[in-house]
């Protein structure tokens, strides 16, 4: 059985979890403000990108392979993503590509790119593949839920 119940993490752990909570939610606003996301935006592009490396964290924590964590956070941030478009009249981007900065495996690809340099062609080929399978993983917990159908609100 793979993972942990909730009642078993420790207080340091929790407490680990809050902080990298919020400090998913500085990077990712940070990057929105770098990509200049309209300031009524931003509060709710940094939730997305908490909420999405809260569920990363806690999987990985719980014993979760990279690419199976990646797979299953990008799923409830694409939603909160949607969801905030709609409700600020919004595109789905301006949250998604800010909220998704976390998850995007950058120290991978730069590893990759490093050991290939090096001339240490198996540590780099293991390194590419699993970058690839998180990425490919988070472009699948994307298409997932953007292919979902918007619901349909009548205006009387």
């Amino acid at each position: 059985m793979i993972g942990l119940s909730v009642i078993s993490l420790t207080n340091a752990q929790v407490g680990q979890l809050a902080a990298q909570f919020l400090l998913a939610g500085a990077g990712t606003l940070s990057f929105a403000i770098l990509f200049a996301c309209p300031k009524r935006t931003l509060p709710c592009c940094a939730l997305v990108g908490a909420v999405g490396w809260l569920v990363y964290e806690f999987l990985v924590l719980c014993g979760w392979e990279a690419f199976a964590a990646s797979l299953l956070a990008v799923i409830p941030l694409t939603l909160l993503a949607r969801l905030c478009a709609i409700f600020l009249k919004c595109p789905v981007t301006v949250f998604l590509l800010s909220g998704i900065f976390p998850l995007v495996p950058g120290a991978g690809i730069y590893y990759t790119a490093y050991y290939f340099i090096q001339g240490d062609n198996a540590l780099a080929l293991s390194n590419g593949i699993s970058t690839f399978k998180i990425a490919v993983a988070l472009a699948i917990g994307i298409a997932l839920v953007l292919g979902l159908p918007l619901p349909r609100f009548s205006k009387k």
